[in-house]
């Protein structure tokens, strides 16, 4: 009988990855399985290892969604089959989590069961707004309500706080309002409302009982925090200077970068690599100062049969060359060895050539050492670089399944060389565009769009005419596109109409010092 999983019920925080726990970080990263809320954070989400299956349950308002008796069924049989499973929630799971239930329908299905606290967006929201819960003079303690169903709430009690927090209360801010006037409150009682908070796109609207839902007509509010109290004044002194929108108070409080005097400070760059891949480039482009907002664009997973690369593994002494042009293969590749119950001394007999200094760089975590690369860090430039004659030689290419290069085989071939191509993996696109990245386009707040491939491209093009509709190419007008080199950017060029940089070394770093000065030239 198979002993059942663990399932660690983790707070995901209010969003940024800089607000996880430890304990949750440590837990994502060697997860089986995922189930994870509308909210997180999809930054959390490149902390998965390869291979872990996602599962997104979360409830959107005014979509269908899974009920929670489904979703606890879920996790009981994922349990049962004995995966490690993390259920992810925004904020913590205690606070308006539906966590009970599925503690206890796991428990009793003998299913052990661990929860890991997150900070609640109740409190993280206000104080990253610069707005205090308590203060000596103005509020003693708080309140935390959610006015899913505001008929449920003590109003007269609510209204007799000094300071007030209600979560999921954008589509009854009206009633709230007249329910707290109703029970005695002033109408100059200080009023904000922050808008996704902790995130890239974070806003927040000030105003008091009288005049907030004046404020806040025509805007988009969800998901959102509201404060209620004297509290609220204190954000002039603790947060950022506000700014003036028509008669009333709006406040973007997106905290101004502390590494302002860097190249990218105060540029937004949306990445569109791979949610497993994007890490390192974000790293590259915030230690220059920007803003990393990711668009996953690609979705690396198996490839639709083992059947060839299980073949050339078999026959690995058949072949005198290796090309691996990417992490991917060079990963997909080696796991995929190891599990046929082989190890790197199978490759002795091989010379091995890659394609780019990342590549080779992965391929040396994997304890091997490349015996070429080509300099231009392309494919293309392989078969004119390459070492020796290939006439008569048998070279393996483990490549994408779909959409690769074919100049690099057809190349080879010409040379005289067998080429024997296998599917190591697969590169899809995403089912869903990533609503953060979305919301940061359609407010203007994107300055850099960046395509490492021809693929994110192509991904790119489909993921926003699915989310925006027609009107995506408006959205991108004031975006500088960034292509990664010559291929990419023959791709941007026929889909997206230009490129606005292109790098010198076709690489990642190379990438990030052209954006860089593109930066410090449209500043200039």
């Amino acid at each position: 009988m198979t002993q059942p999983g663990t399932v660690y019920i983790v707070g995901a925080g209010p969003g940024a990855l800089d607000y996880l726990t430890v304990r949750g970080y440590e837990l994502l990263q060697r997860a089986e399985c995922l189930v994870y809320d509308a909210l997180v954070d999809e930054a959390l989400l490149n902390l998965l290892p390869r291979g872990c299956d996602r599962i997104d349950v979360g409830k959107r308002g005014g979509q269908p969604s899974p009920p929670q008796a489904e979703i606890t069924q879920l996790l009981v049989k994922l349990a049962l089959a004995g995966r490690q499973v993390v259920r992810l929630k925004s904020g913590d799971p205690f606070i308006f989590g539906r966590t009970a239930a599925e503690i206890q329908a796991l428990r009793e299905a003998g299913c052990p069961v661990e929860v890991v606290p997150g900070v609640s967006s109740a409190l993280a929201a206000p104080l990253l707004a610069g707005i205090p819960l308590t203060d000596p003079v103005w509020s003693h303690g708080f309140g935390v309500v959610t006015a899913h169903n505001p008929d449920l709430l003590d109003w007269p009690t609510l209204a007799h706080l000094k300071t007030l927090v209600v979560l999921m209360g954008s589509r009854h801010l009206e009633e709230i309002v007249q329910r707290l006037r109703q029970n005695g409150c002033r109408g100059d009682m200080p009023v904000a409302v922050i808008r996704w908070g902790g995130h890239l796109q974070q806003q927040v609207w000030e105003g008091n009982l009288l005049t907030i839902c004046q404020v806040t007509r025509g805007e988009t509010l969800s998901p959102c925090v509201i404060v209620f109290g004297e509290v609220v004044r204190l954000r002039r002194y603790l947060g950022a200077q506000p700014i003036q929108n028509s008669k009333f108070k709006i406040q973007n409080s997106i905290t101004p970068s502390p590494h302002h005097s860097l190249p990218l400070s105060q540029k937004t760059i949306l990445i569109t690599r791979a949610a497993e891949q994007s890490s390192a480039f974000a790293d590259l482009l915030s230690d220059r100062g920007a803003t990393v907002v990711d668009f996953p664009a690609l979705e690396i997973r198996s490839p639709s049969s083992w059947a060839g690369l299980d073949g050339a593994i078999a026959a690995l002494s058949t072949f005198h060359w290796l090309i691996l042009s990417s992490a991917n293969a060079v990963n997909f590749f080696v796991d995929r060895l190891l599990d046929q119950g082989k190890d790197l001394r199978a490759l002795s007999s091989l010379k091995i050539a890659v394609v780019g200094r990342k590549t080779a760089a992965v391929l040396k975590k994997r304890g091997l050492v490349p015996d070429f690369i080509p300099p231009d860090f392309v494919a293309d430039s392989l078969v004119e670089h390459f070492p020796e004659a290939v006439a008569g030689q048998r070279l393996l290419f483990p490549r994408v399944e779909s959409g690769g290069r074919e100049v690099l085989v057809q190349e080879f071939s010409a040379a005289g060389a067998e080429v024997v191509e296998v599917a190591a993996y697969e590169s899809g696109c995403p089912a869903a565009p990533a609503p953060s990245a979305l919301d940061a386009l359609k407010k203007g707040q994107v300055d850099v769009i960046t395509f490492a491939s021809s693929k994110t491209v192509t991904h790119t093009v489909q993921l926003l005419e699915q989310g925006l509709g027609a009107g995506w190419r408006e959205a991108l007008a004031g975006v500088a596109i960034a292509s990664i080199g010559p291929k990419t950017s023959d791709s941007c060029r026929e889909l997206l109409g230009r490129v606005d940089i292109e790098p010198a070394e076709y690489t990642l770093d190379g990438l990030t010092e052209a954006i860089a000065a593109w930066a410090s030239a449209s500043s200039g």
